[in-house]
């Protein structure tokens, strides 16, 4: 039924312009008919060309928008923590590697979530800090007692508050309690990242002391050869 309802449009439609053209015909004479015809096919295909141009230029902007958020929510150092996770480091670093892994991918889920610019930047910061956390179980193992202390507390707890601003920033609505509970997990934030930072610098305590002890018996060394110009290297 469908298909002969649309067979007789299309005729109607035939009709109606073979009709229409005799008409203009008769009006304006066929010279005239013609010229129409010429500019309404050089419109209309000027028009289809325009709009395929606009088509491709929006596709354009929109995968461009989507590299830059990808890129601004950190999505390149939970990439590079999943790839990491693929390789097998031990049994002690793998759940180190997993769990960092999913951590960055939640921080990721909630920067996108989250509307307020002020708190996705303070998440990118957190997740940049919270991949290199994670790195450091392969770069120096001894450092896992440090950081598995970390995933175990700081972090999840992170992220549960994260969740809950995430859970009352989406009310769409003022209150008091909504507002005093949203302004003191932004607080929390700036306080957690200063401990993120606290936590990274001291997984190089191990290796600062290390460097210290190599300087001293540089010098030393430097000294008894009397090489060292009267001068020891700073520590």
């Amino acid at each position: 039924m469908k298909k002969k309802s649309n067979t007789g449009l299309w005729v109607a439609l035939g009709v109606g312009g073979y009709v229409g053209l005799w008409v203009l015909a008769a009006l304006m004479g066929w010279t005239s008919v013609i010229y129409f015809l010429i500019v309404l096919t050089a419109a209309v295909a000027a028009g289809g060309i325009a709009a395929l141009f606009m088509r491709g230029r929006a596709k354009r902007q929109a995968r461009k928008l989507e590299r830059e958020q990808r890129l601004q929510a950190g999505k390149e150092p939970a990439t590079r923590t999943a790839a990491s996770a693929k390789k097998s480091y031990g049994p002690e670093i793998d759940p180190i590697i997993q769990e960092g892994n999913r951590a960055l991918s939640e921080m990721g889920r909630l920067y996108m979530s989250i509307k307020d610019p002020v708190v996705r930047q303070k998440i990118n910061e957190l997740m940049r800090i919270t991949d290199k956390i994670t790195q450091d179980a392969i770069a120096d193992p001894s450092d896992i007692p440090q950081i598995r202390k970390f995933m175990n507390y700081y972090l999840p707890t992170t992220i549960k508050l994260l969740n809950a601003y995430d859970r009352m920033s989406s009310q769409g609505i003022e209150g008091e309690n909504l507002d005093k509970s949203m302004k003191n997990i932004n607080e929390m934030l700036d306080a957690a990242i200063e401990a993120y930072k606290k936590r990274l610098d001291s997984l190089f305590e191990d290796q600062a002391l290390d460097i210290e002890t190599d300087i001293e018996v540089m010098n030393t060394m430097l000294a008894r050869e009397g090489l060292s110009g009267n001068k020891d290297f700073d520590i």
